[in-house]
């Protein structure tokens, strides 16, 4: 597992660690970090060398062009031919400054025409809004430069701390960052402005929650629940399905597909498409509705159910059930009228919600907005219910105020139906045990995984991505 940490954690750390140490030695090890991975991107790139390579340095005021700076010092020892553009010429690091000129670094006001690399030091993790002026010309110019681009601790105008892109910022090939990651490196809109991430350790010590973990395929490998010897098809667990309608039987099939793919014993669907599920699932137990079904272990209620009043009562029925339950799709469009938030917050079992964007707008009654993070914490909150909001790095929060990024997403998942193979999935992983937030980070994960899959064949469709699960797992669980 990974974690990422807001930047005043990050600065907090550093202050106290610099006490400890002689002046200048955290910059010496975030510079020395830097010209490493410097030296690595130019001798596996091009020109396949250090010595003669052209590289330009973007130096800001701050500490973050020092590490630049100093950096660009090492590389022109090295023997590459480094010139260093300043935001501001009057304010750059004085120390980086006088180690740049005495290794044979040059200034100059632009970007040079022909250059190899390009380091990007322009701001650093305090940074707040869109860029403008000179550093939004300087982003833009090295986006449209064909040389390798390497970001100092963050791509220049990002914030650290959410992920947001307010305006202009730098795309990089690689960014390197020191001490620990920061929340825009793996959520939002940043994360893929960042490219390879790489972390330098600097010997930080960080107290207190991380602002996101990131779940690993190790982790994921230790919570899946495995079958042993003396299971049987009940004590795997046994999920319940209440999705689909006579309009969208579709998914009901997709979600059972979903579940199938789980750790589960044995799947139940309840809903109008029972026929159809059974015939084509012939181990699936079909019933007309959720009141006709025997005993679950965990509900997913929402995919294609509908809005009329049969699936008010079938959405009333799974909050009204004792055991844990994914509300999906219809599910979530149900509850925004307010009706049913007493039985969904009265529920003593857990309850996880998995929004798109479209549906968290309707249900918290505001759009996500710039800190995804906090709004799906914020709606973990008055839901008491964990939240999965579904994008490219879907985000699950728990109302603990624990919060989670999903490191494999993809776009192959953005097509019609994979948000019914994944609610059925997660409910197969409520009903074999695993704790609502984690089963909502495994699902996350190994779903992403079958959409990466998928996509390796060309384009996706749910269907896709149902087949691919088992592809996911076993990539998971080396099974």
């Amino acid at each position: 597992m990974r974690e990422a940490w807001r930047s005043a954690e990050v600065r907090a750390a550093e202050k106290v660690l610099m006490r400890s140490l002689p002046e200048g030695t955290l910059m010496a090890r975030a510079a020395a970090g830097l010209a490493r991975r410097c030296v690595v991107t130019l001798r596996e790139g091009r020109p396949g060398r250090v010595y003669a390579a052209r590289v330009a340095i973007l130096a800001g005021p701050g500490d973050n062009g020092g590490d630049a700076l100093y950096a660009g010092a090492e590389l022109a020892r090295r023997g590459a031919q480094v010139t260093a553009v300043p935001l501001h010429a009057d304010r750059l690091h004085p120390g980086g400054l006088a180690a740049f000129r005495a290794a044979g670094g040059r200034l100059a006001e632009r970007l040079p025409a022909e250059v190899d690399l390009i380091v990007d030091g322009l701001l650093g993790i305090g940074a707040k809004g869109a860029l403008a002026g000179r550093a939004a010309e300087l982003a833009e110019a090295a986006n449209e430069s064909t040389a390798l681009v390497i970001a100092v601790d963050l791509p220049s105008g990002v914030i650290a701390d959410t992920g947001d892109v307010p305006g202009p910022a730098v795309r990089a090939d690689v960014t390197v960052t020191f001490g620990a990651l920061k929340p825009a490196l793996v959520v939002g809109p940043a994360a893929p402005l960042a490219g390879q991430v790489e972390l330098v350790e600097i010997g930080l010590t960080l107290p207190g929650t991380p602002a996101l973990r990131i779940a690993d395929a190790a982790m994921i490998a230790e919570w899946w629940p495995v079958a042993g010897p003396h299971d049987n098809k009940y004590s795997r667990g046994v999920v319940g399905l209440s999705t689909g309608s006579a309009t969208f039987p579709g998914a009901a099939l997709l979600s059972t597909r979903g579940a199938l793919a789980g750790p589960t014993g044995l799947v139940r669907y309840a809903g109008p498409a029972h026929a159809v599920v059974v015939t084509l699932h012939p181990t699936v137990i079909g019933s007309p509705r959720v009141a006709d079904t025997g005993r679950v272990q965990a509900w997913v209620c929402g995919s294609g159910l509908g809005q009329d009043k049969r699936a008010g009562d079938e959405l009333r029925a799974v909050l009204a059930s004792p055991v844990p339950a994914v509300l999906d799709a219809d599910a979530i469009t149900l509850l925004v009228d307010g009706t049913l938030a007493n039985h969904l917050r009265a529920r003593n079992a857990p309850t996880v919600i998995t929004p798109h964007d479209g549906e968290f707008t309707r249900l918290a009654g505001e759009a996500p907005g710039e800190d995804r993070v906090a709004a799906a914490l914020k709606l973990a909150a008055w839901t008491r219910s964990v939240i999965l909001l579904k994008g490219d790095r879907t985000i699950v929060a728990d109302p603990s105020g624990e919060a989670w990024v999903n490191p494999t997403g993809h776009p192959a998942l953005a097509t019609g139906g994979s948000g019914d193979v994944l609610a059925g999935l997660l409910g197969s992983l409520l009903a074999a045990g695993l704790p609502a937030t984690r089963a909502a980070v495994a699902a996350a994960f190994v779903h992403g995984l079958a959409g990466r899959h998928a996509a390796e064949s060309g384009p996706v469709t749910a269907t896709e991505i149902a087949e691919a699960l088992r592809s996911g797992i076993n990539l998971v669980t080396g099974g």
